[in-house]
């Protein structure tokens, strides 16, 4: 199996790879034209990618069959367009957990001891207590999480160990599960806005999400509150935002932004990036030693999955729901060709085969088969079949409920 690998990597993953058997590529820094030429010119089977953008025509350029993001989140990658060609994709979930939540903590407190403004004064030489002598604190205050998955459960022990009460927000957040986690939940968005003195935001960035957090989520924030972003700078809306540090006084910590270079040194001109009360990174959430190695080994397992069996682990676009109203169960011997004639039925009678399966009984004298049909063949086509075939030894026929 062929791995080309378009972004940096480490070391260890890269040795993995090779230990079982794939020809590894590793090209990090080729991006957008070149890389559609390198995948021309070496015909991959997997592509890995971190920040590099994978687009359309980089899927015709070659033959690749798995795009795996090493990192958790996979908008730089045109899901649409790899499911259109049968292309799986794959991503390392939760690995940079524990990373991203001690940078988006190291923000908080950056911001309340104004830690770089510091920094710089003193490379300055200048010496200036009186002014940094001003904090207020998170001993008591109030963190509010949007969003309470695998990022934002990290937050919650550490703003318990600064003695903060934690508030959160998420579609799929119970009272139970609050509970369990030592936290407060809140119906809305608006709600964690009107009662946290911090606000840390961990949503993926979806159709749903892009955009969520915008002007009246700002006004309902408590004035001078602090507002730390993590996750993707497009669920902001930058410009309400940037408003709001202007007007209210809110004051922000910034890991992502709504228009950031692809490329690991360029310009940025953004300007968010002169507001004073921005603190910003560039975009390092993940990039700890640990979390590049965890998300290496989890990109070695997904490819020597992959290779071993066929599968892929942390598929993200497989259909959740097909067209299929009916599946044809067919309980057969385990002999060769047993299907072909059930298939071949299927497909002079025009119905298409949504998914199908076929599992083996121990001892391997006999299976059963489920074919998800988008639509019911004829009870004679079902009662032909088993006649003709006496390897069939019972067919059914169940309607799916939606």
């Amino acid at each position: 199996m062929r791995v080309l690998i378009a972004d940096k990597f480490e070391r260890s993953g890269l040795e993995a790879l090779q230990a079982f058997g794939c020809e590894v590529i590793y090209q990090p820094d080729l991006k957008d034209d070149s890389l559609v030429a390198e995948i021309r010119r070496v015909r991959p089977d997997v592509l890995v990618v971190r920040s590099t953008r994978v687009t359309e025509p980089m899927f015709d350029a070659g033959p690749i069959k798995l795009v795996v993001r090493a990192g958790a989140g996979y908008n730089t990658i045109d899901v649409a367009a790899a499911s259109k060609r049968g292309i799986y994709v794959s991503n390392c979930p939760g690995k940079n957990s524990i990373a991203v939540a001690e940078l988006a903590f190291g923000l908080i407190l950056a911001l309340d001891r104004r830690i770089a403004d510091n920094v710089i004064e003193l490379r300055q030489g200048r010496w200036n207590k009186k002014e940094f002598s001003k904090a207020r604190g998170l001993y008591g205050r109030t963190l509010g999480l949007i969003g309470v998955g695998q990022i934002g459960q990290e937050m919650i022990p550490r703003a318990h160990a600064f003695g903060m009460k934690v508030i959160a927000w998420s579609r799929s957040l119970t009272p139970e599960r609050a509970a369990t986690l030592g936290i407060a939940r809140k119906d809305s968005p608006l709600d964690v806005a009107r009662e946290a003195d911090v606000i840390s935001v961990h949503l993926a960035l979806t159709p749903e999400t892009r955009g969520m957090i915008g002007a009246e989520f700002f006004a309902a924030m408590r004035e001078g509150a602090y507002f730390i972003n993590t996750s993707r700078g497009e669920i902001v809306d930058q410009a309400a935002l940037i408003k709001a540090m202007r007007e209210r006084g809110i004051r922000a910590g910034l890991d992502v932004y709504a228009s950031e270079p692809t490329a690991g040194t360029d310009d940025f001109n953004d300007e968010i990036a002169r507001e004073p009360n921005l603190y910003g990174t560039h975009h390092i959430g993940a990039s700890t030693d640990q979390a590049q190695e965890a998300i290496a080994a989890e990109t070695v397992r997904i490819i020597k999955t992959f290779k071993e069996t066929g599968k892929v682990p942390n598929v993200v676009n497989l259909a959740e729901r097909t067209p299929a109203t009916h599946t044809l169960v067919v309980r057969h011997r385990d002999r060769p060709g047993v299907l072909a004639p059930v298939l071949g039925a299927i497909r002079a009678a025009e119905i298409n085969v949504q998914e199908m399966e076929n599992i083996v009984f121990a001892g391997a004298q006999a299976a059963i088969a489920r074919i998800n049909l988008e639509s019911a063949p004829s009870r004679e086509m079902l009662d032909r079949l088993q006649v003709e075939n006496p390897d069939i030894i019972e067919l059914d026929l169940l309607e799916l409920k939606s």
